[in-house]
Formats: C-alpha cells, sequence, structure tokens
C-alpha cells in the first residue's frame, strides 16, 4: 500500500498529488515534465516535500505535521535510474552485494542466487561496468536495487536511454521481477506500451496533478483522458486467458468477457492469463459481420461514446461485454456509416496487430 499527500516544489514548477495504490506494480504515467520523477523522488528521500505524508505499507517515512521525515538510507527503497550508475570500480558482484552487506540478515528476504538467475546474471558477475552493454547494466542495477532488501522498488524509466532492441530485453526482465511478485514496485514512464504492459494500477499525472488512479485498463481505456495518455498510442487494456493454441497456424485464441480473440501464438499454457491492448487506430467498425474478410477477429458491440471535435479523426469507445474498445476513424465513415451513441456494430481487430513490440501483450 502506497499513501500519499504531498505538495513539492521545483522552482516554478508545483506537484500536488494524493492518492492511495494497493497493487504488485503501480505505474505513474504522464508527459515529459508532469512531476513522474519529482514525486518519485519525494518518496525516496532524496527531495524533501513542502507539506504532506508518505506512508508504505504503514509506515510513515515522511509527515509534515510531525516533524516525520526518515533519512533516504533508512527508507528501504530500492532506486533504479535511468542510467544504471553502477560503481565502475567494482565488478557485478561487488555491485550486486552493495547493499546486501549493508542490510541486517534478519531483513534478508531475497537470495543472491535467486536474483542472479531472474536476471540471467552468471555469465557476467565477473566482468566490469565499463564491458556490459546498456540492457546488461540496467539488469545488474535491478539486481542491485533487489539485493538491497527493499519494502518498495521504484524505477524511474529504466528503459528510456536504452535502444529498441535492449529496450525489449531488459523489458522481459521486468516482466519476470513482475510475475515472480518478489516485491512490490512503482514504475514510471511516459510510455504507453511500457505502462500498459506492465501496471496493475495507473496513477496519471499531468502539470504536477493527479488526473487520475485505477487499474491500468480502466485508465488506459477511457475516451475522456486521451489528450493525457497519448491520442496516436491509445486502446484499451483487456484481460484475458489463454483458451487454446493452433499449432497448425501458430495462433493461439484468448477469452475475454465479451468474447474471443485470435492473435499470433502466445508463449503461455491454456488458462493462463495474458493482458492484451488493442490500439484504438487497429480497430475498425462496421454494421454488420463481414462475409469475406482476412479480418479474424469480429466481436459484437455498443457503440457507447462518440467524440467528435470537427477534425478528420473521430474517436469512438464500444463496450464489448464488459470491456470498453476504443476506436479510431475518419469523420468520413462516421457520416457515411450513420453512427450514433446506442447503436448496435462490430469492432473489427487484425490479429497481425497484435504483437510484444507495439506493447500487444502482457
Amino acid at each position: 500500500m502506497i499513501d500519499v499527500d504531498i505538495e513539492q516544489r521545483r522552482g516554478p514548477f508545483r506537484l500536488e498529488v494524493a492518492f492511495r495504490a494497493d497493487a504488485p506494480v503501480v505505474g505513474l504515467f504522464g508527459r515529459s515534465g508532469s512531476g513522474k520523477s519529482t514525486l518519485v523522488n519525494a518518496l525516496a528521500g532524496i527531495d524533501r516535500p513542502v507539506r504532506g505524508r508518505i506512508a508504505i505499507n504503514g509506515a510513515t517515512l515522511f509527515d509534515s505535521s510531525t516533524g516525520i521525515d526518515v533519512p533516504p538510507e533508512r527508507r528501504r527503497l530500492g532506486y533504479v535510474f535511468q542510467e544504471g550508475l553502477l560503481f565502475p570500480h567494482m565488478s557485478v558482484e561487488a555491485n550486486l552485494f552493495y547493499g546486501l552487506r549493508r542490510t541486517s540478515p534478519d531483513k534478508r528476504a531475497i537470495e543472491p542466487r535467486k536474483v542472479v538467475d531472474l536476471l540471467g546474471l552468471d555469465s557476467l558477475l565477473h566482468r566490469r561496468p565499463a564491458t556490459l552493454s546498456g540492457g546488461e547494466k540496467q539488469r545488474v542495477a535491478i539486481g542491485r536495487a533487489l539485493l538491497a532488501q527493499p519494502r518498495l522498488l521504484l524505477m524511474d524509466e529504466p528503459l528510456a536511454s536504452l535502444d529498441i532492441p535492449r529496450r525489449n530485453e531488459v523489458l522481459q526482465y521486468v516482466e519476470l521481477l513482475r510475475d515472480e511478485r518478489a516485491i512490490p514496485s512503482v514504475y514510471v514512464s511516459h510510455s504507453v506500451a511500457e505502462i500498459t504492459q506492465l501496471a496493475d494500477t495507473v496513477v496519471l499525472l499531468s502539470e504536477g496533478r493527479c488526473l487520475a488512479v485505477g487499474h491500468v485498463d480502466q485508465v488506459m481505456s477511457r475516451v475522456d483522458l486521451r489528450p493525457f495518455t497519448g491520442r496516436y498510442e491509445a486502446g484499451a487494456v483487456i484481460e484475458t486467458r489463454v483458451l487454446a493454441h493452433d499449432e497448425a497456424f501458430g495462433l493461439t485464441t484468448l477469452r475475454f468477457d465479451g468474447g474471443e480473440l485470435l492473435v499470433p501464438a502466445v508463449d503461455a499454457l491454456p488458462g493462463e492469463r495474458v493482458r492484451v491492448r488493442v490500439r484504438a487506430r487497429d480497430v475498425a467498425i462496421a454494421l454488420k459481420p463481414p462475409a469475406e474478410s482476412s479480418i479474424i477477429n469480429v466481436l459484437a458491440g455498443t457503440l457507447e461514446t462518440i467524440v467528435d471535435d470537427g477534425e478528420a479523426i473521430v474517436d469512438l469507445q464500444v463496450r464489448v461485454g464488459s470491456v470498453p474498445l476504443r476506436a479510431r476513424i475518419t469523420r468520413q465513415s462516421l457520416i457515411k456509416l450513420r453512427l450514433a451513441e446506442g447503436q448496435a456494430v462490430y469492432a473489427l481487430i487484425k490479429a497481425v496487430s497484435f504483437d510484444r513490440r507495439s506493447g500487444g501483450y502482457a
């Protein structure tokens, strides 16, 4: 449980944020300059808020009304920065054990061998940071933070400085860390794909204010938040489970409350949970199921919301079962199909629109 109600000022910038979140991974999402790093630094104790209170799992770390301000080194929070910031004169192994040696034995709940195996660090232990790739450095930095035995892991855009191949590499390890549920985390990013892939609860920030807090599928699917979640990457997040695999065609059927999705093969067993992101620009709308079409995902739903600003592109929200899907179509299509709120429609989604590079699976 993270309980935050603070005010912070840095020059002309003012941060006023209040929220409570209880989830394995809390995502802080917003554009650059929204206050994400300022908030994380306040959690870590690097910056002292002007006023307010910060509590983690019931332990008060800061309270301006009572004068509590626990020093950073006593907060037991692991911090992974955009750059690995490893000690260059130490081996990977020495970097990993740096925090562990400063933690009392009674607080050592995370085993070194488990972290080394989880992050694939065994072959790197005797190397120096200068010989590592960017992705390897970030994996070591995550491991070092974990072995400090923190009560909460703070990750401030840990993939921002990496190129796409290294970013995808590290993202897979962060996913493993999330799935192991080894330790709760706050994950900071301005990437829609990263947040929807990793976070359970999202805190949406803009200009130092908290605009929304909730489960990732609720916050990222809201049409009214499109100016802040990003119009181009806007979409919906669906919690599904694997129903079956079609090995002949390399496809997987996912079931959710609203129907089934056929997607490229997912590395998961039948019954396992798979989070899917459906981008609005990948959803087409039809009044009838297409008789002959290459699009194999045809979902019946109700058109709930039309956001028409008089521009060339129109945003729609379609309710499919309990899931609010988003679609982006031309205003010409809106008028041609005579679409209206409350109307029965079909959402058409190409199977090839789902892929890990676009953040399609989590």
